[in-house]
Order: C-alpha cells, then sequence, then structure tokens
C-alpha cells in the first residue's frame, strides 16, 4: 500500500488544528508545525548556500574546504529531512493501523 505524503501532512495538519484548539491555555512556545516550517526554511537556506559554494567552485572563486563544509551541511541536512520523513509517515501508518 502506498502512502501518499500529501495525505499525511493533511492528516497532520487536521490533528494540529484539534490539537491547538485544546492548547490554547497551554504555556507558550511555537507550535510544531511552525517548527516544521522554520527547519523547512532552514534546509533550503542551507542547500542554497551549498549550491553557491558549488558554483564559485566550478568558476575558481571559492576555498575548497568551504565548499567541502557547504556541502557536508546540505548532505546532513538532507539525511535530517529524510529521517524526519520516515518517522512521520511511519507514525501515519502507526495510526492507521489503530482500531476504531
Amino acid at each position: 500500500m502506498a502512502i501518499n505524503p500529501t495525505s499525511v501532512i493533511n492528516a497532520y495538519a487536521s490533528a494540529n488544528r484539534i490539537a491547538s484548539g485544546a492548547a490554547q491555555g497551554a504555556a507558550g512556545g511555537e507550535s510544531f508545525a511552525t517548527l516544521l516550517q522554520n527547519a523547512g526554511t532552514s534546509f533550503v537556506d542551507t542547500l542554497k548556500k551549498s549550491e553557491s559554494a558549488s558554483l564559485q567552485a566550478v568558476t575558481g572563486k571559492a576555498d575548497l574546504a568551504a565548499v567541502t563544509e557547504a556541502v557536508t551541511n546540505a548532505q546532513m541536512a538532507l539525511q535530517t529531512v529524510v529521517a524526519v520523513r520516515d518517522r512521520i509517515i511511519s507514525a501515519y501508518q502507526d495510526i492507521l493501523k489503530m482500531p476504531m
């Protein structure tokens, strides 16, 4: 059975709306959705920096150490995003297995 990532995101958004309504009086802080959005923005920024460093290396305007660091950071960010995605899909599959 293939899981559509959009369905996972929509299910999470519904659960988040319900939880947000229940947690109105709770201690402040970022919602999980905001946390994920900030992480996604940070991930995109990391990839852009890596791409920029790689382009500078191709033109001979960048230090090899800086390029290596940028590419390594992008690789670690990608691995983190993939791990989080896998955990979200796993949680969604566990929810589907629950009896109603």
